[in-house]
């Protein structure tokens, strides 16, 4: 890469009720000259991405097929139920599946949730996205059983929602491709795991910035001059030498023979 060309941006892909703001501020600090380019894209849609190169690293809803992808579990979402807000269950602060059974459970063709039997009674169709499913709540058609972070997306003055206790749970996960495990994604990996700056694992710090550290610890290291070592090397032998010269010298008080009592003379 010559200097006149700008670095490649890291490209990263987000399904629907994804806030990934955190990370790509912390990215933003860490690599400002390598920008960070957010990638919209349906939760269904998000795996055919990552494999055509269209982004390099997404946030997505598992599961994962790990047979070409790599994948990162990140969080579990708590499930709620949209409803208006003069239906009964505005009226409590959590159901259970078996609370809808009364009610048409709408089933859009982008949902999330993994359910074994779905609750409630079925609709005439299903809608084709969360968005349309959405409106169909807020025509009274019926409701609607997502991850919060969706009833959140979608919000509506005139809807609420309330926590399903026995609902699927849907997570959420940090996915790549396996074999372009790039040095811009094992960065972006220190990010969400929560690495700081100075990590010994991945790469944590930036050429400049390793190098401007090294020029710091030199500094800050004393230099070691021949001349010094030798006078303090004199001043040692020194030491050692006049010690040994009043312990076992004839004239020390600590002498070979002992001296005798003073002779009297007449």
């Amino acid at each position: 890469m010559t200097g006149s060309e700008a670095p490649p941006a890291f490209r990263l892909a987000y399904v629907p009720g994804v806030t990934p703001a955190k990370w790509v501020r912390i990215w933003n600090e860490r690599f400002s000259g390598i920008p960070l380019t957010l990638v919209a894209v349906s939760a269904d849609e998000a795996f055919g991405l990552l494999r055509s190169g269209g982004a390099d690293a997404g946030f997505v809803r598992l599961p994962v097929d790990r047979t070409d992808l790599s994948a990162i579990p990140l969080y579990t979402e708590t499930t709620v139920v949209m409803v208006p807000k003069d239906h009964i269950v505005a009226a409590v602060e959590q159901v259970s599946t078996e609370d809808l059974a009364d009610d048409i459970v709408l089933h859009p063709l982008d949902d999330t949730l993994d359910w074994e039997r779905l609750p409630g009674k079925p609709a005439l169709e299903r809608p084709a996205t969360t968005e349309d499913a959405v409106e169909l709540v807020a025509a009274g058609i019926g409701v609607l059983v997502v991850p919060q972070s969706l009833a959140r997306l979608h919000h509506r003055k005139d809807l609420t929602y309330r926590t399903v206790t026995d609902a699927p749970e849907s997570r959420v996960a940090l996915s790549w491709p396996e074999e372009k495990t790039t040095d811009q994604v094992e960065d972006f990996i220190g990010i969400v795991r929560g690495r700081t700056v100075n990590s010994t694992r991945g790469r944590s710090q930036t050429p400049a910035a390793d190098g401007q550290k090294a020029k710091s610890k030199a500094k800050s290291t004393p230099q070691r001059s021949d001349s010094g070592g030798g006078a303090r090397r004199k001043s040692t032998a020194g030491k050692a030498g006049g010690k040994n010269s009043r312990g076992t010298g004839s004239g020390g008080p600590k002498g070979g023979a002992k001296r005798g009592k003073p002779r009297r003379h007449s």
